[in-house]
C-alpha cells in the first residue's frame, strides 16, 4: 500500500531513462521536508489542540444559545474535533446582522462558501435542485476555531 501511495504520490510516473510515462492518475503531493517537520511539530501537540477545540466549542454552545443561536454541535455517537466553528441564523437578514456586529466589534466571522454555481465561471452549468444548500447558504456563518483564543 505504501508503494501505491508513494507512485500516486508523485504523479504516477513510471521509472524510465528519458521518456514521461504515466500509467495511472497521478497527483504531486510530495511534503517538501520543512512542511514535514512542521506537520511533526504539529501532531506532537494533536491531543491538546483539539482538547482546546472542544473546550472552546462547548464555551460557544454556552454563550450562543443563551442568545438563541443555534451552535453546530458533535452528532450522537461521534467526538468531533471542532475544526471548523459554525453557527445557523434564522434567515438572510439575522446572518447578514451578526456578520455586522462581530465584524465591527473585532470579531472576524465569515458567511460559509458561496455555492459553485452562483460564481460566474459556473453559473452555465447544470445543476439539480438546490434547496437545502441555497437554504444553509442564506443562515451558515462560521465562527473563530482557532486552537485558541
Amino acid at each position: 500500500m505504501a508503494k501505491k501511495a508513494k507512485h500516486l504520490s508523485t504523479q504516477a510516473k513510471v521509472p524510465y531513462q528519458w521518456e514521461y510515462i504515466h500509467d495511472e492518475i497521478g497527483y504531486n503531493y510530495r511534503m517538501p521536508n520543512l512542511n514535514a517537520a512542521l506537520a511533526c511539530a504539529q501532531l506532537e501537540q494533536l491531543e491538546q489542540f483539539i482538547f482546546n477545540k472542544r473546550e472552546l466549542a462547548l464555551k460557544y454552545q454556552v454563550l450562543l444559545e443563551s442568545q438563541n443561536i443555534e451552535f453546530i454541535k458533535e452528532q450522537k455517537n461521534a467526538i468531533a474535533n471542532y475544526w471548523l466553528n459554525t453557527v445557523v441564523l434564522k434567515n438572510k437578514l439575522e446572518r447578514d446582522k451578526f456578520l455586522e456586529q462581530t465584524n465591527s466589534n473585532g470579531v472576524m466571522t465569515r458567511s460559509i462558501w458561496a455555492l459553485m454555481n452562483s460564481l460566474e465561471m459556473f453559473k452555465d452549468c447544470p445543476k439539480g435542485d438546490l434547496a437545502n444548500a441555497e437554504w444553509l447558504e442564506e443562515r451558515v456563518v462560521n465562527i473563530p476555531s482557532s486552537v485558541r483564543l
